[in-house]
């Protein structure tokens, strides 16, 4: 039995559908994702879960629990679910230990302090019970919010853009931190985000949302090297699809030249395709056949980020290479593929 399952889900406003049609499962334990653009619906199939949105058609169970359905709806209070949220929402005038123990001051004092020491140990402020939340860094609060949340040892967790707050280099590190924690804990959990970098960093599957459509459930892993579409191939990671046409069953020629790998079923000859470029599938040599101008360049510290121009002067791609390997613009190098996975869409 699924810790979570959502069945056919539609949710409307003022009769027009925003969310249509998705379905998915997360196993006990395991940390779910919905990532995408924003507007793209995440946010709102994450209020439905928690049962701020009703459903029009389909269903949301935890568990074997149906706890909404266009007949049921279980109140949110009701559900058994966590939430955390990008602003923290911890209650300045009370204590670390005050904000820990808010959702489970049904339990006996020795109870609720057992518990709060045992959740400021897993979050690693152990000492903190009496300070205020004024007094912790962001990363600190972020953490007491992650304790407050799991104390009731809730079902399911909800995290809604919980790092949006943090500069760059801080949310990967939290995003594995919370990971941990909610491992350590047994939590099943769902992050909502647009930066697939947390998602990676955090979830075990990631559901990529697009104008209210599911369009790929998979593991980090699946979805950077088997994109369903075209959406997911060039919304995760850096890429480019190039344009490509079928010469046979294993090869087709794009600009670069010749690429060969698994090609789907029913790719006939001249059949045209889309092939997926990353940038770490390009090298930058010293001599090779291929070649092409650099129109654009980032530096990223320990390697540069090249945009290329091919010699048909239309297609571009891109190039992560070693910061030692500096080219100027307007400069002509050559150019190895070394593609592991050959990823094409029609």
């Amino acid at each position: 039995m699924s810790q979570l399952s959502l069945q056919q889900i539609v949710i409307q406003y003022a009769q027009q559908a925003v969310i249509h049609d998705i379905s998915l499962q997360i196993e006990h334990g395991l940390i779910g994702c919905l990532l995408g653009p924003s507007g793209c619906g995440k946010t709102t199939l994450l209020r439905a879960i928690a049962g701020f949105e009703p459903v029009a058609e389909g269903k949301i169970a935890l568990g074997d629990t149906v706890i909404s359905s266009p007949r049921v709806h279980v109140p949110p209070e009701k559900r058994q679910i966590g939430m955390v949220f990008q602003d923290y929402a911890l209650f300045p005038h009370l204590t670390i230990a005050n904000n820990i123990s808010f959702g489970i001051r049904h339990l006996s004092k020795s109870e609720q302090a057992k518990r709060i020491a045992q959740l400021l140990e897993l979050v690693s402020l152990s000492g903190y019970e009496k300070r205020y939340p004024h007094e912790l860094s962001g990363g600190q609060q972020q953490r007491i919010a992650l304790a407050r949340a799991l104390a009731p040892k809730p079902k399911l967790m909800l995290l809604d853009e919980p790092f949006g707050s943090q500069d760059v280099e801080l949310r990967e590190m939290l995003a594995r931190e919370v990971r941990d924690i909610l491992k350590q804990e047994k939590t099943t959990a769902i992050l909502v985000t647009h930066d697939q970098h947390e998602a990676f960093a955090m979830a075990d599957e990631i559901g990529v949302l697009k104008s209210g459509r599911l369009q790929q459930w998979a593991t980090p892993y699946e979805l950077y090297h088997r994109p369903a579409n075209a959406f997911v191939a060039e919304f995760i990671g850096q890429g480019v699809l190039i344009k490509g046409e079928v010469l046979d069953n294993y090869t087709v020629h794009t600009a670069l030249g010749i690429v060969s790998g698994e090609l789907p079923q029913g790719s006939e000859p001249k059949t045209p395709l889309k092939v997926l470029i990353r940038p770490d599938d390009i090298r930058l040599v010293a001599k090779a056949e291929r070649k092409a101008t650099v129109i654009g360049r980032v530096f990223r510290g320990a390697q540069y980020l090249y945009t290329l121009q091919l010699p048909d002067q239309v297609t571009k791609v891109l190039a992560l290479v070693p910061s030692h390997q500096e080219y100027d613009m307007g400069e002509t190098v050559s150019l190895e593929l070394d593609m592991q996975h050959l990823v094409l869409v029609p």
